[in-house]
C-alpha cells in the first residue's frame, strides 16, 4: 500500500468506489471530486495498490480546515475504502492521515457517521472520537439517522490527563 495525496486524476477512480459503496445516499461523482481536490482548505489522501501489473485506488479520505488559521477545527468529509480492499487496514492507514492533519494544528476534528455503521464508529473511537449528537434524517435519500463524532485537540486531550493527575 502507498498513501499519497489525491491528484484530479484520480477523482473518476475515487467516484467508481463512491458509487459502488454509497449507491443509495447521493454518490458523490467525479465533478464533485474535482471540486474537493481544488479547494485550498481541504486535504484529501488515496491509498494505492498493485493490482494485476497496475497501480490502483483501494480507498480514499478528506478532510477541511476550517475557521480561523490560529484556532482552526477539522471535519472530515469522505473515507472510503473500495469493497474487495476493505478489513485489511486501508481506513486506518488514511485515517491516520486525516489525524495527523488535525493534530498538526492542534485541531479538533468532528464527522458525521451513520448510527448502524458499527465498523466505522470503533474505528472512529479508538481515535478517541465521541458521539456528540444525533442528526435525525442526515442521509436524505434513505432518511437514515448520523451521529455527530468529535475528537479533541492534542492540547485539550494533554491538559485532560494533566488535570485528572492532580
Amino acid at each position: 500500500m502507498r498513501i499519497r495525496e489525491l491528484r484530479p486524476a484520480d477523482a473518476a477512480a475515487a467516484a467508481a468506489i463512491e458509487a459502488d459503496l454509497f449507491v443509495d445516499e447521493s454518490p458523490w461523482s467525479r465533478d464533485v471530486f474535482l471540486a474537493e481536490l481544488a479547494h485550498p482548505y481541504t486535504f484529501y489522501v488515496g491509498a494505492f495498490v498493485e493490482d494485476s501489473d497496475e497501480v490502483v485506488l483501494a480507498g480514499y479520505a478528506g478532510v477541511a480546515r476550517l475557521g480561523p488559521r490560529e484556532d482552526p477545527e477539522f471535519e472530515v468529509h469522505t473515507i472510503a475504502v473500495a469493497r474487495q480492499f476493505q478489513g485489511r487496514g486501508f481506513g486506518r492507514a488514511l485515517m491516520d492521515q486525516l489525524v495527523h492533519a488535525a493534530d498538526m494544528y492542534d485541531a479538533q476534528m468532528f464527522l458525521e457517521v451513520r448510527t448502524d455503521n458499527e465498523p466505522a464508529i470503533a474505528l472512529y473511537k479508538s481515535y478517541g472520537f465521541a458521539e456528540v449528537g444525533v442528526r435525525k434524517g442526515y442521509y436524505p435519500s434513505t432518511g437514515a439517522d448520523a451521529y455527530t463524532m468529535m475528537r479533541h485537540s492534542v492540547s485539550e486531550v494533554s491538559e485532560g490527563s494533566k488535570e485528572s493527575e492532580q
